[in-house]
Order: structure tokens, then C-alpha cells, then sequence
């Protein structure tokens, strides 16, 4: 498997995706050598987990323009990429020379590489040494950029994968057909396998809510407040631009809503001037980027979870907000509302809409339950088990028809 990230050194789902189905997989018998392009310890044992390079996990996009070459030296000291050079491509390079040194000595039966950063190395595995490779389709630069367009040199990379790949899996039949229209690929080649969901992750660690953490919104919870939040990365992508400017229209129609922005990125002062100018800053939260424990507070402490996004291939976090009892409002441009149906959901650019939605579960409580109980019925169903007996599915696919290409 070729992959990006791990918990706990993840940035977002793709991370914890690849960590879920990895364990599935194994408990379906895969022996699984795990690549990642940073060398650190992810306490994981169902898997070998293979460091590309000796560089910390904060710095596997690359170095800022903005730091020094002292700095980058530090860093870099230990890889083959010289420090003035370094860029998530040149990161890259050291990722597939590393998966190229590897296979000299080692064929695995399969290569399963995830999204666009590891599809060079993928399709490096198929043309040089002939192993039937597996794309994982987890978003495309089309989601990413939220956008018609979007990195000319990503869509390229994006492209030379999956017409290489043997099978391609898709999170969701929206990103199957995006795969189809936009790079003219065969649907016929193409898995739709939706991400799984293991409540038991979270039943069985060792969480306990701390109140204390979020004193002031409890106490304005008690005061008839409805806490609403949303995570993910400020880039326009996940559509936080039309989500305030509902805010703004939700509050007005029913003060009494309380924001939480959890996350970071570029917009991230845009959006905060955009809580001012609308006047409703005071009804504002901004966490910073939180994972782990931190996270799952921000779910606890919610009552509604919205997912704005422009496009979303899937959306893990919908399914978390879920299981700590949120009521959920997404976009139809959302993956994950496939196989969700107790959930309200609106067009991204509606805010009329969606303020009508936040205001609506607000105000009735027997909306509100009815909503949590249902998404908890569906989400009981999604099973990481069955998305590993697709991949197994898309293998056996591939090995019927592998041939040498040397």
C-alpha cells in the first residue's frame, strides 16, 4: 500500500481511511508493507509501516518558502533532496525512489496506492517491474480546488494513474462519475467501495468527555443555545464562505446559535473578517486545527453537524459527528449523503436553505431526535469489513487478468 498518512500523524481522513481498511484487511488474511513519505512511530501492529524518507511528518508537503536554509538543512539533513529544492515534489521523488529500491528485492502480489501523491510511484511499480496496481480514488483535484479547474500538473498525474491502473476504487458513485466525464475512464473499470464506519474504535478508547474544556458553551447550552459545528481544512472546498453567510441568516432568524469553526487553512482570515462584516463574530468559534481527543470534544459538545462542502467525495467526519450525537445537514455535493438518509441536506450555494434547516432542528426537539436516531440506525450498518472484502473483490479482478509486461 502506497499512502500519504497515518494516525496519529494524519491532516485529515485520508489518513484515518487508509488506517481502517488496512486493519480490515488484515483481518482478512492481507500482509500488508504500509509506505509512507515520513519516518515516525504510529504505535500500529496489524501492518509493516515503511518510512520513505527520514523526514518529520509536519514536513512531508515540503518546506516553506519562508524559512531559511539553516532551517531546511535541519530538517533535511538526513534525505538526498538538497534543502534549497525542497518541495512536496521533490518529497515525492524520494517517495518513489524509495518504492523502486524496495521492489528490487521484494514483489508484492498487488500495489494499492492512495489518491494522487503516491499514483507516480504506482504506476512506476506497474511499468518497471509489472505488479497490477490498485488506484484509490479518495478525491480528485476537482474536489480539492472546488473548482472547474484546479493544478494542471495534478490533473496530469491524476490522469496517468488511472489510465495505468488495473482497477480503480471509488469512495462514492460521485467520484466514480467524475472519474468518468473528466478522464474518460471506462466505468466498467471502476469499484464504488463507500468508507466503512467502526463505532467499536471509539466505544473502546480510553475517552472521557471533559466538560470543563467547553464551560462557556455548556453554561450557554443550558441557556437554550444550539451549539453547531463543523471540521475540515478553510479552503474552498468545504464552501465555509456560504456556511457563514447562513450563519448569519440562522441568527437572525433564532439568536440563540453558537458557530465552531474546527480546523485551519488559507481562508482562515477571510473567514473571520467575514464574521465581523456580517456582525455575528460574537456567535463565532475558531479552535485551530484539533485531531484526537480535542476532536472528539467538539463533536460531544455539538448538537448539530454541518457539512458545507462544495464537493466531497465522501465525508468521514459526518459519520463521527454522528456517532457523538449530532443531527446532520449536508450538501448534496457530499459523498457520504449516498448512503445517508436521516440527515437534511441542501445545495451548497443554498444558504437561504440551509439557515431554514439549522433554525428548523433548533426549534424542534422531536426533529432533532428523530434525525440522530436515524443516522445512528444507518451508520450501525457500514462496515470497514465490507469495504475490505471490495478491495479484495477489485484484487481478484486484477489477478485473473495479470500479465508480465517485462
Amino acid at each position: 500500500m502506497l499512502g500519504w498518512e497515518l494516525p496519529p500523524h494524519n491532516s485529515g481522513g485520508l489518513g484515518v481511511a487508509c488506517l481502517h481498511l488496512s486493519k480490515a484487511l488484515a483481518k482478512q488474511g492481507a500482509d500488508i508493507d504500509f509506505v509512507v513519505p515520513y519516518e515516525a512511530e504510529h504505535g500500529i501492529n496489524h501492518m509493516k509501516v515503511l518510512a520513505a524518507t527520514h523526514i518529520d511528518p509536519l514536513f512531508r508537503y515540503g518546506g516553506s518558502a519562508y524559512e531559511s536554509k539553516h532551517i531546511l538543512e535541519k530538517i533535511y539533513k538526513k534525505t538526498s533532496v538538497q534543502p534549497e529544492k525542497i518541495s512536496m515534489r521533490d518529497v515525492q521523488k524520494d517517495y518513489c525512489a524509495f518504492v523502486e529500491r524496495y521492489l528490487m528485492d521484494y514483489k508484492p502480489d498487488f500495489v494499492h496506492a492512495h489518491d494522487w501523491l503516491t499514483y507516480e510511484a504506482g504506476v512506476l511499480a506497474k511499468k518497471n517491474f509489472g505488479i497490477p496496481l490498485i488506484a484509490h480514488v479518495h478525491a480528485t483535484e476537482y474536489d480539492r480546488s472546488g473548482t472547474e479547474s484546479g493544478n494542471p500538473l495534478i490533473h496530469e498525474i491524476e490522469r496517468e494513474g488511472l489510465l495505468w491502473a488495473d482497477r480503480i476504487i471509488a469512495v462514492s458513485q460521485a467520484t466514480k462519475d467524475i472519474i468518468v466525464s473528466r478522464y474518460r475512464i471506462p466505468a466498467d473499470k471502476i469499484d464504488v467501495a463507500y468508507n466503512g464506519f467502526d463505532p467499536a474504535t471509539y466505544d473502546n478508547e480510553d475517552y472521557e468527555y471533559n466538560g470543563s474544556s467547553y464551560q462557556y458553551l455548556e453554561n450557554l447550552k443550558n441557556q437554550g443555545y444550539t451549539i453547531v459545528s463543523t471540521v475540515g481544512r478553510f479552503t474552498l472546498q468545504k464552501g465555509l464562505y456560504h456556511l457563514m453567510h447562513a450563519a448569519a441568516l440562522a441568527i437572525k432568524k433564532h439568536p440563540k446559535f453558537v458557530f465552531m469553526f474546527a480546523g485551519d487553512g488559507e481562508q482562515k482570515e477571510e473567514l473571520m473578517r467575514l464574521s465581523a462584516d456580517l456582525g455575528i463574530a460574537q456567535n463565532i468559534l475558531f479552535t485551530g486545527f484539533i485531531r484526537g481527543k480535542q476532536l472528539r470534544d467538539i463533536y460531544t459538545i455539538s448538537d448539530i453537524f454541518v457539512m458545507s462542502s462544495v464537493s466531497e467525495p465522501f465525508g468521514l467526519t459526518a459519520l463521527e459527528a454522528a456517532h457523538h450525537g449530532n443531527a446532520l445537514v449536508i450538501t448534496k455535493q457530499s459523498g457520504v449523503g449516498e448512503i445517508l438518509h436521516s440527515i437534511m441536506r441542501y445545495n451548497f450555494w443554498d444558504e437561504d436553505k440551509l439557515a431554514d434547516s439549522l433554525v428548523g432542528i433548533a426549534k424542534s426537539a422531536a426533529l432533532a431526535e428523530t434525525l440522530k436516531d436515524g443516522v445512528r440506525q444507518e451508520y450501525m450498518k457500514i462496515s470497514w469489513d465490507d469495504v475490505a472484502k471490495k478491495c479484495i473483490k477489485a484484487y481478484n479482478k486484477v489477478s485473473k487478468h495479470k500479465r508480465n509486461v517485462f
